[in-house]
């Protein structure tokens, strides 16, 4: 196996204990919050990945993907594990009533992590790209267009939350605390981003073929 593709199985590698460190693993690691461990992990995989794609020359670069393509796909699948870790912990929000106790205070925080921490590293990294690489007009319209799919996700999530929240009767909105409804609103967050990448993954590829 060349080195390129060891690179590669590593990658996969930590995304996969990534993943089982937020959905399946034990609520502590070697005295560390395992989701928190989960957190740094994922963000560790998206950063190396973006910059191996970064130091590819022009030519192999050109020849796989545009770095907007690159990031998109791996946004879309950073997004994705975000949504899946907030949805296998959706219990923990519930249960923790009116004041969210610690175990929900870890999830929300490192889901906020999570954001926090994709938005630095993708400015940090298209900042890297900034005149290294040229953005045509293809690339430009379908950054247009995957904002729009993003922002259409995004309104359509926010709109549902404010019907259920108006339109439901009292007496079946015990699940709506504030610290639910918070997050709620982070989830609506991630969903237009997972629909934005996601838009532009899938346009880029479609413009490739």
């Amino acid at each position: 196996m060349s080195l390129h593709r060891w690179g590669i199985a590593g990658l996969l590698a930590g995304a996969g204990v990534a993943f089982w460190l937020l959905l399946a693993g034990p609520s502590r690691l070697l005295g560390v919050d395992a989701g928190q461990a989960g957190t740094a992990l994922l963000v560790t995989v998206a950063w190396v990945s973006m910059y191996r794609v970064s130091r590819l020359p022009g030519d192999e670069l050109g020849a796989a993907a545009s770095p907007a393509e690159w990031k998109a796909w791996i946004g879309a699948g950073f997004m994705l594990a975000a949504i899946v870790y907030f949805l296998a912990k959706i219990e923990v929000f519930a249960a923790a009533g009116v004041f969210a106790d610690a175990d929900a205070s870890a999830v929300a925080r490192n889901l906020v992590l999570l954001l926090v921490a994709w938005s630095v590293l993708s400015t940090v990294l298209a900042s890297r790209w900034k005149g290294a690489v040229e953005e045509d007009e293809r690339d430009r319209a379908i950054a247009a267009r995957a904002a729009a799919w993003g922002r259409g996700a995004l309104v359509v999530a926010v709109i549902m939350l404010a019907v259920a929240l108006g339109l439901s009767p009292a007496s079946r909105l015990q699940w709506a605390s504030h610290f639910m409804v918070a997050n709620l609103l982070v989830l609506a967050v991630m969903w237009g981003c997972l629909f934005e990448y996601a838009a532009g993954a899938v346009l880029h590829w479609r413009a490739r073929r």
